[in-house]
């Protein structure tokens, strides 16, 4: 069968794909530890159940506007109020079947062919696929340990050109669990004054933040930033919904959210409508305590973690403020992030994600969101291997 050529452009999420090796090789026996997947480990809190339970008895189970109910979109305007002192309509929102959906959607009624897109690398993998299956042009930006992973506004002014319509920034990061404060924010946006990019702002780990550290929206640092930026978020993450699918967009540009829900009308339609009632009672924050308790657990996880890593010879891993994710410094012993997470695989059954899936070889991404016993055993057989074979 002829396969249409824009599908040569399009990589599979390695991610997704040592998330489902692992899985086989479970099934088939071997004892494997998965710190692969992008995923609480916790359950969806008890209260979002039940607002669940309650909707299909209340019988809405039939299709909605596509944008989504006018209840849940309101509940998303509170909150992004409360939240951070952000002002938006109805007309402002739309939903959609998880942030990546939600990334699509943009991308695809935004981008024309050439257009460049400026991502900070290291990156969530699905990022420039999708630029480049809507005909844009992703712009790298490096970044390392050094300034934890984060651009400044001088190698933002440097990576801008003519052709730049959209600058992509991920706070809390994936994979690196890297936050950008409040001045950092303030400083890039002043590097874009004057100009007519766009910032898509992935928000979809804003509420896993440690050590006493407040998120900042990047809509919410200026009057400029809140008129350029397209907020992406969702509900996957914060209480454990990731099965729900379930995402929304914010941003005063009516326009584009027209666009988008032409699009997705033609595509998906409405997302769940269980889930879209369901999600009401995560935005109006009853399920805050869940939340917290999650919050916690994956702090001290963290911690653990970072401890044990930082103890193995030419391992480092610096410290992340928000996510659940460590980006591991194996450069030590070797730049091959690829063959260091597959030989890991076969011979300690440790699935972890390379680097070079994120744009930036030499590390690999471990998930702590996973029991502590699985996290210890886990970097305990990483020493093991890391000693035995570099």
């Amino acid at each position: 069968m002829k396969i249409a050529k824009r599908m040569d452009n399009l990589s599979p999420s390695v991610t997704m794909a040592i998330t489902a090796l692992g899985r086989e090789l479970k099934a088939q026996g071997r004892d494997i530890l998965s710190f692969s997947a992008g995923e609480p480990d916790f359950d969806t809190p008890d209260i979002i159940k039940e607002a669940a339970i309650e909707a299909i008895k209340a019988g809405h189970t039939k299709y909605t506007a596509v944008e989504g109910i006018t209840e849940t979109k309101q509940a998303i305007i509170d909150k992004l109020k409360r939240d951070h002192g952000l002002n938006y309509e109805l007309s402002h929102i739309i939903t959609s079947n998880g942030a990546k959906h939600s990334l699509f959607n943009l991308f695809q009624c935004l981008l024309e062919a050439g257009d460049e897109v400026i991502i900070p690398a290291p990156y969530w993998v699905t990022y420039p696929e999708q630029v480049k299956f809507s005909d844009g042009v992703p712009v790298f930006i490096e970044t390392d340990d050094s300034t934890n992973f984060k651009i400044t506004a001088k190698q933002l002014e440097e990576a801008i050109s003519e052709k730049t319509r959209v600058l992509l920034l991920n706070t809390p990061s994936n994979p690196t669990g890297s936050v950008y404060s409040k001045e950092e924010l303030i400083e890039i946006g002043k590097v874009l004054e004057g100009t007519d990019i766009l910032v898509f702002s992935d928000e979809m780990y804003e509420k896993i933040m440690y050590d006493d550290l407040k998120f900042t929206a990047v809509a919410e640092v200026s009057e400029d930033m809140f008129n350029r930026t397209v907020t992406i978020n969702g509900i996957s993450k914060s209480v454990a919904m990731t099965g729900w699918r379930y995402g929304y967009i914010a941003t005063p540009h009516n326009d584009l959210i027209k666009a988008m829900i032409k699009f997705q009308g033609q595509v998906t339609s409405n997302v769940n409508s269980i889930t879209q009632y369901a999600a009401i009672a995560a935005l109006e924050g009853k399920a805050d305590k869940d939340m917290e308790i999650m919050r916690v657990e994956f702090e001290k996880r963290r911690n653990v973690a970072i401890e044990q890593f930082n103890a193995i010879d030419g391992i480092s891993c610096v410290e992340p403020h928000g996510a659940f994710y460590l980006f591991v410094n194996i450069k030590g012993i070797t730049n091959d992030s690829m063959k260091f997470s597959s030989e890991l695989l076969e011979k300690e059954g440790v699935a972890v994600v390379p680097g070079l899936a994120f744009g930036t070889e030499g590390y690999f991404r471990f998930s702590f969101a996973t029991d502590l016993e699985s996290i210890e055993e886990g970097i305990r057989r990483i020493k093991k291997f890391a000693n035995e074979n570099y």
